[in-house]
């Protein structure tokens, strides 16, 4: 679903957001809302081209590992394959994998010619793509794991049958009857929050204040992926057009500003001249909302049907709806629901999600296990 959907009305706890501020604090007392670079938690980033040399789609993934299976990770509505960089630290030091995060169309560093064409049919095959462009026709064993609209393109995906290799499934916070409920109030959500910043540093800090995203280390590198820098005057045109065409494509100029803009993220965000340059939203949500209802209808029943080992991780029990309660008393997939955390499970808790996953992919003997990682196995079946 979209990132922040079930956060428009249960955001995380005020005192787990003050938690997580004094976890990173400076020794001057005040949080460190600095941004920090994808260098940290991954191996490379690469962009990759789909299609003709001269006129493909170029997508913006990154890798960590060499060995093991490959773990594909798959973003939320707004975000970018950076809410995954904590996850990866986590996930890597409990099991011998290998990651592969990607920025869906329109969001992050990917740069596409249909940028406003976010269907569910559009975007699994970008996966498809994506993965077949970097391993040819042999990749090794894939686990897509998919957070929100991205757990919905996974589950296309897979029921698919667009990646053979595909050998199990694990849906982060996407339940259709919870997501397709909370579309309704979307666009509320997105008109009231901060069309800009003046840094990337005080994006950072709304970010955790919000609860959009409670954790401040995954915060400090997941921000660079959603916004990017530009001049006042850009931003303003940017939004007298965003009111004059409530729908359509994203225009050339900011699909052409995305990959330079994000390139400077790691160490230049907050080198700016007051008054001349704020940073904006990568992608303009409200424009893809004609697809939302898309992204999320059937998807229930798609993933009951999936005839891989799968695994549904939740922030909450009051999210499952009718089809798949009704499927996890019939032991359809294993389950396991996370500590109240808001809807940015993988990035508020990275390590309760990586210990979920780890447990998963050892049940079913995908990967060895590099440590004993103590944690409990609460998986419900």
């Amino acid at each position: 679903m979209l990132e922040e959907s079930f956060d428009t009305e249960q955001s995380a706890k005020p005192e787990d957001v003050m938690e997580r501020k004094l976890e990173l604090m400076e020794f001057g007392g005040k949080p460190d809302y600095s941004p920090v670079s994808w260098r940290e938690y991954f191996d490379q980033m690469e962009d990759v081209r789909v299609g003709p040399a001269d006129d493909g789609d170029v997508y913006r993934i990154y890798k960590a590992g060499h060995d093991g299976p490959l773990l594909v990770l798959l973003h939320g509505g707004g975000h970018s394959a950076l809410s995954w960089a904590v996850f990866t630290t986590a996930i890597a030091s409990r099991v011998t994998c290998r990651v592969l995060a990607m920025d869906l169309r329109g969001h992050g560093g990917t740069l596409v010619r249909q940028s406003d064409d976010y269907s569910t049919h559009t975007m699994s095959s970008d996966v498809a793509n994506v993965i077949g462009a970097c391993y040819g026709q042999t990749p090794p064993p894939i686990v897509l794991i998919g957070h929100g609209v991205g757990g919905a393109i996974a589950v296309h995906t897979a029921s698919n049958m667009l990646l053979p290799s595909t050998v199990g499934l694990v849906a982060i916070d996407v339940v259709e009857g919870s997501a397709t409920e909370a579309l309704h109030s979307m666009q509320t959500f997105l008109k009231g929050r901060p069309k800009s910043f003046k840094s990337m540093d005080h994006a950072i800090e709304w970010s955790v204040g919000s609860g959009q995203i409670t954790n401040l280390e995954s915060a400090r590198v997941s921000m660079v992926g959603q916004i990017k820098r530009c001049g006042v005057e850009e931003a303003e045109a940017m939004e007298k057009a965003s009111l004059v065409e409530k729908a359509g494509p994203v225009s050339d100029e900011v699909v052409e500003h995305n990959e330079e803009s994000h390139h400077q993220s790691d160490e230049k965000e907050n080198a700016t001249s007051e008054g001349q340059v704020v940073y904006v939203w990568r992608i303009d949500l409200s424009k893809s909302e004609k697809y939302w209802d898309g992204w999320f209808r059937g998807t229930s029943n798609l993933f009951l049907a999936c005839n891989l080992p799968k695994l549904l991780l939740l922030a909450g029990i009051d999210r499952l709806d009718r089809n798949l309660t009704i499927g996890q008393m019939q032991g359809r997939f294993m389950m396991q629901v996370l500590p109240p955390c808001g809807h940015a499970v993988q990035e508020n808790r990275p390590e309760k999600v990586a210990d979920a996953v780890a447990a998963f992919l050892l049940r079913h003997k995908f990967a060895e296990a590099r440590r004993e990682t103590g944690s409990s196995n609460s998986f419900t079946q």
